[in-house]
């Protein structure tokens, strides 16, 4: 064959059939590397790639925390590494970053794709610990506290959007919801042994779940073994419900067990108290959460502080995402920003 004859033409690998079953051939965009032109699409399309998360009130945040060279900052829920990638160019020169993250599984990812975009690590660092070891995470490299401190609350895109991590309804997976899959118990073994009134409660104290008795007299005690087992149980105990409203009670069910498998709320309540005392003079802390249980307790957090002059100022109302944002990533819509300074 002459060297100037063209190459022979290659069709685009297809997976087989055209509705593939398999998760990982479902959703192209999990490997971007090899379609960065179907992530491009999707993200034009107005949807979150599947196992990428894109950050929330980037402007917002950046405006709030105002990170400046020489800084030390905290990112205490360092997910996909989105608010820490623009962070750290503004802290440079001299300052660095501590990426705190609790999921053994996508920590790695993560860190790995920071120190590909160069920043090593006298910049970044990656710490393996829930957001409620703030104070110890920082005694242990010799900081008493820092200029910056972000925390993304909730379950990031590449655990929803992952149905082996079982937080979704919309793939069958196993019923586990775990932030770290090696500690604790699963969704499934809580919903097993729990008490009918507990589950109310949680549900209530999760949720804000209206229907929080009728569904805990129908899950509690019982073996689900699937995400999809748990949602159409859900969907059954509720037959004089639109599917829209039982879709909706489905997704608050899931996060109010997420919550209490993942002890969210305790920890957050650490992490309130001890914020103050981990911010230098002058710090100052962001907060994205995104429903109200989250919400409340953030804000009479700052508020009590505030009082109490621990806070020399905090947001005087919630920061919400603008439409066109909301538009562009539907996963921004419930999302509230609270900021305050030390």
């Amino acid at each position: 064959m002459s060297d100037d004859a063209p190459a022979p033409h290659r069709r685009r690998p297809r997976y087989a059939g055209k509705n593939p079953r398999r998760f990982e051939e479902k959703y192209k965009e999990l490997d971007p590397l090899k379609y960065p032109e179907i992530v491009a699409h999707v993200i034009a399309s107005g949807k979150t790639p599947a196992g990428m998360h894109v950050p929330i009130l980037l402007r917002e945040i950046l405006d709030a925390l105002a990170p400046q060279p020489g800084d030390v900052a905290v990112d205490c829920t360092l997910g996909y590494g989105g608010h820490a990638r623009e962070i750290l160019p503004r802290i440079a020169p001299g300052g660095r970053l501590i990426g705190i993250d609790v999921d053994p599984l996508e920590q790695p990812r993560t860190e790995e794709r920071l120190r590909a975009l160069g920043f090593g690590p006298q910049a970044f660092l990656a710490r393996r610990s829930n957001f409620a070891g703030l104070k110890r995470v920082l005694a242990a490299e010799g900081l008493s506290g820092a200029d910056c401190i972000l925390a993304d609350l909730g379950v990031s895109s590449m655990q929803i959007d992952t149905p082996a991590r079982g937080f979704s309804l919309k793939n069958p997976g196993p019923l586990d919801m775990r932030m770290n899959p090696k500690k604790g118990e699963s969704a499934a073994a809580l919903l097993a042994r729990v008490r009918p009134e507990t589950l109310a409660e949680l549900l209530t104290e999760n949720a804000d779940e209206p229907r929080a008795a009728v569904l805990s007299s129908k899950l509690a005690g019982k073996t689900f073994a699937l995400t999809t087992d748990l949602a159409a149980a859900i969907r059954s105990a509720l037959p004089n419900v639109s599917d829209d409203e039982r879709d909706k009670v489905a997704r608050r069910v899931f996060q109010a067990l997420r919550i209490a498998v993942n002890e969210e709320f305790t920890a957050l309540d650490t992490l309130l108290r001890h914020l103050p005392e981990c911010l230098n003079p002058g710090g100052r802390v962001a907060i994205l959460t995104f429903h109200s249980g989250e919400d409340r307790r953030v804000k009479k957090s700052f508020q009590a502080a505030l009082r109490a002059r621990q806070y020399s100022s905090i947001a005087e109302d919630v920061i919400r995402p603008s439409a066109e944002e909301c538009r562009a990533n539907p996963r921004a819509t419930s999302a509230k920003l609270r900021w305050a300074r030390r």
